[in-house]
């Protein structure tokens, strides 16, 4: 997700992998553009944190925080796991690693805001979300965080979670939506022609 919803979005590459699993070399992972396949996938759970979903985890936070974004999933790299990491609201340097992440309504509210997507660069989208969520999920050492929210990092948990899921905001687009982003869809489908 881009970091402040309209925020800068740049580093970034589009690649394709050759496989999705995490026996990547994770100095070559760069964030994949759409209308890369992976993108569209349901990421498989993560069985046992290794030292290569360790090394996945510490790239993509790395890229996270060089295109300014504020939550990168590991789909967006080409590697089809349940894990995403986002930005430490309390910490803007840090960043957290959610492994296997759930996520749980507590809030049914719907608040529409625009969406931006480290994946669909010079896309925005207005997109409606519940407010407020819990997220239960593990640490690269198997312990259990949990974390429940009404702010906007109740959206960026949402907007990641939905990568995991193989959805993009491009599925939420209103008319008026894909309207606007016409040029730049067709700019990123002619790239990957």
């Amino acid at each position: 997700m881009g970091r402040n919803l309209h925020g800068t979005r740049h580093g970034i590459l589009q690649a394709s992998p050759e496989h999705y699993d995490t026996h990547v070399d994770a100095n070559d992972l760069t964030i994949l553009l759409y209308p890369a396949e992976v993108l569209s996938v349901v990421a498989k759970p993560i069985t046992e944190v290794d030292a290569s979903i360790r090394t996945l985890a510490d790239r993509m936070l790395a890229l996270m925080h060089e295109a300014d974004g504020v939550g990168l999933a590991a789909p967006q790299v080409g590697v089809s796991v349940r894990l995403f990491v986002t930005r430490d609201p309390q910490e803007a340097c840090d960043g957290i690693i959610w492994v296997n992440p759930t996520i749980e309504v507590i809030d049914d509210t719907i608040a529409s805001d625009i969406e931006g997507c480290l994946s669909l660069p010079e896309i925005d989208v207005t997109v409606r979300r519940p407010v407020g969520v819990r997220i239960c999920g593990h640490d690269l050492d198997g312990n259990v965080i949990e974390e429940e929210s009404s702010e906007h990092i109740a959206r960026v948990w949402q907007h990641e979670y939905d990568h995991l899921d193989g959805r993009l905001i491009t599925d939420r687009m209103s008319t008026m939506d894909r309207i606007r982003s016409r040029r730049a869809l067709r700019t990123l489908l002619q790239r990957d022609s």
